[in-house]
């Protein structure tokens, strides 16, 4: 916690004397931003409850989108601009790290796992959730574990690192699974739900926000001993340490004050909208270490 506080402390005086640079003095993405007079935030419109459209409004919401203001509030100060227009642009499974690289997004704040191949393509902020993948499936189906989807059909989403790991798992198991990979989270839960698959899998988290939409949630049951464990950051473009420490430092006061949890309720424990659906999932022991010491390395 030491190390923390000195950290962060460090990070805040960056970020102060960069509230106080000429706009000569930023470069990056900051420098960007300065002379656009926006930022780009990339969203997913179906990652409940992290980034997803959830009314008529045609604005994404969710915890990973709140996390995301509170960079762009920090922005307005650093970068001396109140009037900081928000953008947003859609994103997906496949097209999210490409358009963080090209510069059409500048931060995505969705629901995407840090692993060491994106790391090599991407830099992330220090993680805002910690996942373990499971299985979805109805609770008369008769899978408890991966062991009984031998033969059976499986969905999950493509673009994911759970769509790799099933695929391998697949092979290496001869458990001669039909893997179907769908276009979004939602997708796959439509097929899970009309019988053309029996579990569908994915990040604990996102299970329990899909299991939320159903007609009868407690009807589908989250299984299985997790094979994989990812953290979850925001992405932001290689080599831009000034907009790195600015999205670090933000996260890390949310952190540190405290304000992290009441978040985290509002998104994970509380009903949310459209329906007034309560994910029922609290906070892990995982994600409060997590936000004790803050980093964005995949748990071992």
């Amino acid at each position: 916690m030491k190390k923390l506080a000195m950290t962060t402390l460090a990070l805040s005086a960056l970020v102060a004397s960069l509230g106080c640079a000429a706009a000569e003095d930023f470069n990056g993405t900051l420098k960007k931003i300065k002379e656009s007079g926006s930022i780009t935030l990339g969203y997913r419109d179906a990652s409940i409850p992290f980034s997803y459209l959830g009314d008529n409004s045609g604005q994404p919401m969710g915890y990973s989108v709140e996390l995301a203001k509170k960079v762009t509030e920090q922005l307005k100060k650093t970068l001396g601009m109140p009037n900081l227009q928000v953008k947003y642009n859609l994103v997906t499974s496949q097209t999210r790290i490409p358009l963080v690289q090209n510069g059409t997004v500048d931060l995505e704040c969705g629901s995407t796992g840090v692993t060491a191949e994106r790391a090599k393509q991407v830099e992330f902020s220090y993680g805002f959730i910690y996942v373990k993948g499971q299985l979805l499936t109805h609770k008369d189906s008769g899978v408890r574990d991966f062991k009984d989807l031998k033969g059976k059909n499986i969905v999950t989403t493509a673009g994911t690192t759970n769509e790799r790991y099933m695929k391998k798992l697949n092979a290496d198991e001869q458990l001669n699974m039909n893997v179907i990979s769908a276009k979004d989270h939602g997708e796959a839960f439509l097929m899970l739900q009309s019988g053309r698959a029996i579990a569908f899998y994915m990040d604990d988290a996102l299970l329990y926000g899909e299991r939320a939409k159903a007609k009868t949630p407690r009807d589908w049951i989250v299984v299985g001993t997790p094979p994989s464990r990812e953290i979850y950051s925001c992405m932001l473009r290689k080599d831009d340490p000034q907009f790195r420490d600015l999205v670090n430092t933000t996260l890390a006061g949310v952190y540190k004050s405290g304000e992290i949890n009441k978040i985290y309720q509002r998104w994970f424990q509380e009903p949310i909208p459209p329906k007034g659906i309560d994910l029922e999932f609290p906070m892990t022991a995982e994600l409060k270490e997590l936000i004790a010491r803050p980093t964005n390395e995949p748990a071992k």
